[in-house]
């Protein structure tokens, strides 16, 4: 059982940046691929940024790739999620996500929400 906690969320003005955390407890974290995921209200979840368990394997989505870097320190289970030229619709919520991996070397593309382990989620919200 992967325990996931997210922290970062905060208020940022547009074209602001800021840093969301993921950290794991209660399994091998390096096991995981490890998803960043949003959902608005009335929206369906997008699958923002995921990466494989040893980092070499990253999915961006269109809407984020070249403003959002994904990276982990398996040995401080933890994921971050590095944004920039933050606009309104990036504002959400923002949940980080597990799936036990079922070889290493495993490619996260497509990443999708059909993980196997949640946060809570922690909410952005980008306004001046």
């Amino acid at each position: 059982q992967l325990h996931l906690v997210e922290s970062g969320g905060d208020l940022v003005q547009p074209g602001g940046a800021l840093k969301l955390s993921c950290t794991g407890s209660g399994s091998p974290f390096e096991y995981y691929v490890i998803g960043w995921f949003r959902q608005a209200a009335g929206k369906e979840t997008e699958a923002v940024a995921c990466i494989s368990g040893n980092g070499r394997s990253i999915y961006y989505s269109d809407s984020v790739k070249g403003r959002f870097t994904i990276s982990r320190d398996n040995a401080k289970s933890t994921v971050h999620l590095q944004m920039s030229s933050l606009g309104p619709e990036d504002a959400d919520v923002y949940s980080c996500a597990g799936l036990e991996e079922p070889y290493s070397d495993y490619d996260v593309h497509p990443c999708t929400n059909a993980m196997d382990f949640w946060g809570q989620g922690t909410r952005v919200t980008v306004s001046a």
